[in-house]
Formats: C-alpha cells, sequence, structure tokens
C-alpha cells in the first residue's frame, strides 16, 4: 500500500488537506486582489482530482 493509497483512505488527512488548501486559495486570492480567482480555484480543484479527495463536502463561503 503506497502512501497515496493510505492518503485516500484516510478521511481525517484529507479533510485537513483541504483545510489548508482553502486557506492557500484565501491568502492567494487576498494577495492578489481576486485578480486569479478563477485560475486559483481551477488549480485547487485539480489538486482535490489528484489526491483523489471526496467532494462531497459543502464549499465554504469566501
Amino acid at each position: 500500500m503506497g502512501i497515496f493509497d493510505r492518503f485516500k483512505s484516510n478521511k481525517a488527512a484529507q479533510e485537513k488537506t483541504r483545510d489548508m488548501s482553502d486557506a492557500a486559495e484565501r491568502r492567494i486570492n487576498e494577495k492578489t486582489g481576486n485578480k486569479y480567482e478563477s485560475q486559483v480555484d481551477s488549480g485547487q480543484q485539480q489538486l482535490h482530482e489528484r489526491m483523489g479527495m471526496d467532494e462531497d463536502r459543502p464549499e465554504n463561503p469566501k
């Protein structure tokens, strides 16, 4: 079992990663004045897909 397989089965790690990703997204959008909001959102979605994180959690308001 590889590290990514263990990550995919560990919901707590996924939740922590998602929280960190959301915080990074907010910080980047704050620093850039939301100029690159769509690109940041797209990158975050790609990260979640590649990490195999479930997208069943509702989005946090920004």
